[in-house]
């Protein structure tokens, strides 16, 4: 079993991942709304997201560099698939760009609620700012569902897809 140490610095390593994806998901889905796609609504629902994302982002990032943690080796990748899928799930309209927020949100909602239930007494502050940010992803999940995400038809695909394609980063990030 592995030390206490390590597990918490693989869950802030996957964090700061996680919440800077979903960062770029939302710079994507904002640069296909400031082009191709005209809606001033959802522009405005992604904004609102995007400055919890980014706030948890900091948070990670300041983690990091406190505790002297190697960031994944990944970012690159996961900076230019974030940018892709939110920009690819906005053309694809609302519902698809809600879907992508919903998507990715029941992912880290067990994601962040399996840290909750592992960390200690000892790491209490990191432990009270995953719950505070796992309160804000699931409030994302219901106003992408309020605003139309669908797992209808072909959208029970991407929502596989894109549930694959987060845990899969999620694994890769914790070792890499």
């Amino acid at each position: 079993m592995k030390n206490s140490k390590n597990k918490v610095e693989e869950f802030i390593r996957v964090d700061h991942a996680g919440e800077r994806g979903a960062v770029k998901i939302y710079e994507g889905q904002l640069l296909a709304l400031n082009t191709f796609v005209k809606d001033e609504n959802l522009k405005k629902t992604i904004e609102e997201m995007k400055i919890h994302e980014k706030e948890h982002c900091e948070f990670f990032e300041k983690e990091i560099r406190k505790r002297k943690i190697k960031p994944t080796k990944f970012l690159p990748l996961w900076d230019l698939l974030g940018v892709g899928l939110g920009f690819g799930s906005t053309i694809l309209g609302k519902k698809a760009a809600m879907l992508c927020t919903a998507s990715v949100e029941e992912v880290i909602d067990k994601h962040y609620q399996n840290q909750i239930n592992q960390l200690g007494p000892e790491e209490k502050e990191l432990k009270k700012k995953i719950i505070k940010f796992r309160e804000d992803e699931l409030h994302h999940k219901d106003i992408a569902y309020e605003k139309g995400a669908s797992k209808k038809g072909l959208y029970s695909v991407m929502d596989k897809i894109i549930k694959t394609g987060s845990k899969v980063a999620i694994s890769i990030s914790e070792k890499f």
